[in-house]
């Protein structure tokens, strides 16, 4: 179901995580890129659920069958957007080709002491945005998420760069949306991931490649509270070093109507899952969601 990744744990040991931010870091991206293909065949052999998962979205997407080929060209993605991060988070961006999409979008709010909301999926690199905000410090960055969630490579990367634990807001605490609104209200962009839904949140029934998954209701009602804009943001591996980020404005006020509190919600969360929809197709193998994502009972 659409929220499995909550229990999926993490693969690896610290030992071989920090093994290979050593490599990354002493013997250079090229080197360390060499990496990626056992942990690919790691695994296409081990990880099952993960393999099955990226299969069904596979099939979808590419309109036919996934071949084995395809899966390992999936994973193989994901695991260069991982190690990536640790360049990223090291702070040498020169080393990537980052082409900035209507980045304007954000930085003209901004400029004019407008706070916003960033809203992103597991689809790319988050990095692509966050690391550049944090290093060059041309974007003031707030960022919601689960701070136990994949808890060990966190720590890893957060000890890489201690100034990522500071844009930090974690989800759950109970001093979290007043964090929130005060940061907007500074004028900073607060960052999310909108495409998971986890237990009894409140989700709503969306259309995305052709069948009904569960999309989170929380980030577009938290918009409708702060009464900010909306941003889209998707940072896309375009293959090697390059990477593609784009801004694209979803709403300048996300209105919630209490009349038609739901219609309203579908409205705004399926513009949401459509663009991610455009925006998968652009780069099929970007799509970082290794688990059962549409929901079987719709």
């Amino acid at each position: 179901m659409s929220d499995d990744w909550v229990s999926q744990k993490e693969r690896g040991t610290p030992f071989a995580l920090r093994l290979i931010l050593w490599i990354a870091q002493h013997l250079g991206r090229g080197f360390a890129r060499l990496f990626l293909y056992p942990i690919t065949l790691y695994f296409l052999l081990i990880a099952k659920p993960q393999r099955m998962a990226s299969q069904q979205y596979l099939n979808r997407i590419l309109g036919r069958p996934a071949t084995l080929s395809d899966v390992a060209r999936h994973i193989h993605c994901f695991a260069s957007t991982i190690l990536d991060r640790v360049f990223l988070l090291a702070d040498r961006s020169s080393e990537f080709e980052i082409k900035r999409h209507n980045p304007e979008e954000v930085y003209n709010l901004i400029d004019q002491g407008q706070g916003c909301l960033l809203l992103g999926a597991h689809l790319g690199s988050f990095e692509v945005l966050r690391a550049p905000a944090i290093n060059e410090r041309k974007l003031p960055l707030k960022i919601l998420m689960y701070p136990n969630h994949n808890e060990q490579i966190s720590k890893i990367f957060m000890e890489l760069n201690p100034e990522v634990a500071e844009t930090v807001l974690p989800l759950g605490e109970m001093d979290t949306m007043l964090r929130v609104a005060d940061a907007v209200a500074d004028g900073k962009a607060v960052a999310m991931l909108g495409d998971r839904a986890i237990g009894s949140e409140k989700s709503v029934d969306c259309r995305f490649l052709g069948k009904v998954a569960k999309f989170p209701a929380g980030p577009m009602l938290l918009a409708s509270v702060l009464k900010v804009p909306v941003i889209l943001f998707v940072g896309l591996h375009m293959g090697g070093n390059r990477y593609e980020l784009y801004f694209e404005k979803l709403a300048d006020r996300v209105v919630v109507d209490r009349k038609q509190r739901d219609a309203d919600l579908q409205k705004w969360v399926q513009r949401y899952a459509d663009r991610l929809e455009h925006y998968a197709r652009k780069a099929p193998n970007n799509w970082f969601n290794f688990y059962d994502f549409w929901d079987k009972d719709a």
